[in-house]
């Protein structure tokens, strides 16, 4: 069993990113349901997010209608978030032995707010590593979808402040994710596929992963 910081041996974490649109809620549902027929705890969970304090910040992020956030104060809170969410959450539950599946994590940070924004990559990763506390995924799958093909999957949708950035930035945030997705060795699933097939795909990645 490991100390407060790095990796709990015992557990597994899991998450799953994309840009909006890439079909993410509903993977992580199906995955979920294939996961609770292993003999492990299971725990589901969201980023920003996932314990009360992390969702009232969530809340509070997304929706807020009052002046633009600058780009690092909104990386801070979405740092403030996670720490909470790592303490509370995902590191008990991985401590016990258990399965934790999340949509989105830390790399999401890097995507929106490194690649998206433009803020110094390296001091996000240095803001991450004091809100993960050295804890990184067993597993990443990312979703990948063309930032058109999203936005079409949205349209109708009701935005958050993220999505209404505009498409520019979305062609940033899905360039990062790709360079993420190479330099960190993630899965890489065709999210155009249908909803079975993306399924049977990330269900076959993961008993890879488990073997």
């Amino acid at each position: 069993m490991s100390t407060s910081f790095g990796k709990p041996s015992s557990g597994i974490f899991i998450t799953v990113e994309g840009g909006d649109g890439a079909g993410k809620s509903t993977q992580v549902k199906r995955l979920a349901e294939h996961l609770e027929t292993l003999d492990m705890p299971l725990t589901i969970t969201r980023e920003p997010g996932g314990v009360g304090n992390a969702e009232k910040i969530r809340d509070f992020f997304l929706n807020h209608d009052g002046a633009p956030w600058e780009s690092w104060t909104e990386a801070f809170l979405i740092a403030a978030a996670r720490r909470e969410h790592v303490a509370q959450l995902i590191r008990p539950k991985l401590m016990e032995g258990g399965i934790v599946l999340c949509d989105r994590f830390s790399d999401s940070t890097l995507a929106y707010q490194g690649y998206g924004r433009g803020l110094d990559r390296q001091l996000i990763k240095r803001l991450e590593s004091i809100a993960t506390t050295g804890l990184e995924p067993d597993l990443t799958a990312w979703l990948r979808v063309p930032v058109e093909v999203s936005l079409q999957r949205r349209h109708g949708e009701k935005e958050d402040r993220i999505e209404a950035e505009g498409r520019a930035f979305l062609h940033r945030v899905a360039d990062g994710f790709a360079v993420l997705a190479e330099q960190r060795h993630w899965c890489q699933l065709d999210a155009q596929q249908s909803v079975s097939q993306l399924s049977q795909a990330l269900e076959q990645t993961l008993r890879e992963t488990l073997q």
